[in-house]
C-alpha cells in the first residue's frame, strides 16, 4: 500500500467536508432518504428487471412498473393480513399492560427501590442547582384554600399527539411517493444515467474503473440483498409455525415481524425476543410458558446468525463485525429505522468503492472482515524431493 502524507491543512478541509455532508444528510433526510432507499431497492430489482428485458423482449418502463406493482402488492396483501390482528392487538393495550403488570409483580420491589433511588438523585441535584422546574404553579387565597395551576404543557396534549400523527403520516406518504417514483425512473432509465457518467471519464482507465465499481456494487450489494431477504424469509416462516404450534394467536403478524427485525442486525433479534416474551405474558398463565417463544426464537436466531449466514455470505460478503455495529448505530442515529435498515448496504458500497479507489485502499482493507487462514499444502521432506534435471 502506498502512503502519502497529508499536511495539517488538507486534514482541517477534510473533516470539515465529511462534518458537512453528515450536517446535510441529516437534515435534507426527507428528500435524501427516499432515493437511497430507491437506489437499494433498484439494486434488488435489477436481475428480475434483467430478466424480463432481456429474456421476454418487454420494454424496460413496461418491466419496471411490473416489477413495482408485484412487488408492492404483495407488500400490501401482507400488510392488509397483518393489520387486522395488529390493530386488535393496539385496543387491547390498556388491558396487556395491567395483565403484564401483574404478571411481572415479583419484579415490583426492585423496580420500586431505583425508582426510589432516582426520585432521591434527582432531589438532590434539584437542591443543588437551588431551582426546580415545577409542572405546575400553586396560589393561596384569602380563606387560605391552595389553588393548583396546570402549566401550559400538560394542556392540549392529546390535539398535539393527534395533529403529530397527522403530519408524520403526510410526511411518511411524501416520502413513499417519492421513492416509488425515483426507483422507476432507475429501473427504466438507470443504465442510460450510468451510460453518460462514463463517457465523461477522462481516460481509459477512469471509464473501466468506473464501470468496475458499479458492476460490483450491483452485484455484490444485489445479491446480498436476495440471500438476505430469503434467509429472513425462512426465519419468519420458522418462526411463524412455532407460534402456531405453541397456540399463540394471530401467528402470522408474528413472522412478520421476526422477518423485519431480521434485517437490524444484532438490535432486531433483541427486540424480536423481548416482543415474544411480552405477548407470551400475556397469552399464557404462568411466566415460565411465556419463556418458551422468545426462547425458541433466540435458538432459530442463533442457528441463522451462526451457521446458515455465515456460510452462504462467507465467501462473496465480508464485513468488520465492529464497523457493521457503529455503521448500525450511527445510521440508526441519523435517519432512524430506515437508517437501520440501509447500514450494512452502505457500509459495503463504502468498501467497494475504497477497494477501487488508491488513496482509499487502506480504508476497504480495514473495512473488510477477518481474512479466513488458508490450510497450507504439505510439503514433502527435502529427502525425499527428486535432485536437479531428473524426473520423479
Amino acid at each position: 500500500m502506498r502512503h502519502s502524507r497529508i499536511d495539517t491543512r488538507t486534514a482541517c478541509l477534510l473533516l470539515l467536508s465529511v462534518l458537512a455532508v453528515f450536517y446535510t444528510l441529516y437534515f435534507a433526510s426527507a428528500i435524501i432518504l427516499p432515493m437511497i432507499l430507491a437506489l437499494v431497492v433498484n439494486l434488488l430489482l435489477s436481475t428480475p428487471l434483467r430478466f424480463l428485458h432481456m429474456r421476454l423482449r418487454l420494454p424496460k418502463p413496461l418491466a419496471a412498473l411490473c416489477l413495482i406493482l408485484c412487488v408492492f402488492g404483495m407488500v400490501g396483501a401482507v400488510g392488509t393480513a397483518i393489520s387486522v390482528p395488529a390493530t386488535g392487538w393496539l385496543e387491547r393495550a390498556p388491558d396487556a399492560l395491567n395483565t403484564l403488570r401483574d404478571r411481572l409483580a415479583f419484579l415490583r420491589g426492585p423496580f420500586q427501590l431505583l425508582t426510589s433511588a432516582s426520585e432521591r438523585i434527582h432531589n438532590f441535584m434539584t437542591i443543588a442547582n437551588g431551582h426546580g422546574e415545577p409542572s405546575a404553579s400553586t396560589a393561596t387565597t384569602a380563606s387560605g384554600q391552595v389553588i393548583v395551576v396546570a402549566s401550559p404543557t400538560a394542556t392540549g396534549g392529546l390535539d398535539r399527539f393527534s395533529s403529530s400523527i397527522l403530519l408524520g403520516t403526510q410526511a411518511f406518504m411524501g416520502q413513499f411517493f417519492t421513492m416509488i417514483l425515483m426507483l422507476f425512473f432507475l429501473l427504466a432509465q438507470g443504465d442510460s444515467l450510468l451510460r453518460r457518467f462514463v463517457e465523461i471519464m477522462p481516460t481509459f482507465a477512469d471509464k473501466r474503473r468506473a464501470v468496475q465499481i458499479a458492476y460490483q456494487i450491483e452485484r455484490n450489494v444485489s445479491q446480498y440483498l436476495a440471500t438476505i431477504t430469503i434467509i429472513n424469509s425462512l426465519v419468519g416462516l420458522v418462526n411463524m409455525v412455532q407460534c402456531w404450534l405453541l397456540g399463540m394467536p394471530n401467528p402470522l403478524l408474528w413472522g412478520v415481524v421476526a422477518f423485519l427485525l431480521n434485517y437490524i442486525p444484532i438490535i432486531g433479534p433483541m427486540m424480536g425476543i423481548i416482543i415474544y416474551f411480552l405477548v407470551g405474558l400475556f397469552v399464557y398463565p404462568s411466566v415460565w410458558q411465556a419463556l418458551l417463544p422468545p426462547a425458541i426464537y433466540l435458538c432459530i436466531h442463533l442457528t441463522e446468525g451462526e451457521t446458515i449466514t455465515p456460510m452462504v455470505l462467507a465467501r462473496r460478503f465480508t464485513l468488520n463485525p465492529v464497523l457493521v455495529m457503529a455503521s448500525l448505530m450511527f445510521w440508526d442515529w441519523l435517519w432512524g429505522i430506515f437508517g437501520a435498515f440501509l447500514s450494512v448496504p452502505l457500509l459495503a458500497v463504502f468498501k467497494i468503492i475504497c477497494d477501487h479507489v488508491d488513496i482509499l485502499t487502506p480504508i476497504g482493507h480495514i473495512v473488510g472482515g477477518p481474512a479466513r487462514t488458508a490450510t497450507p499444502k504439505p510439503r514433502l521432506p527435502e529427502s525425499t524431493l527428486p535432485p536437479e534435471g531428473q524426473d520423479d
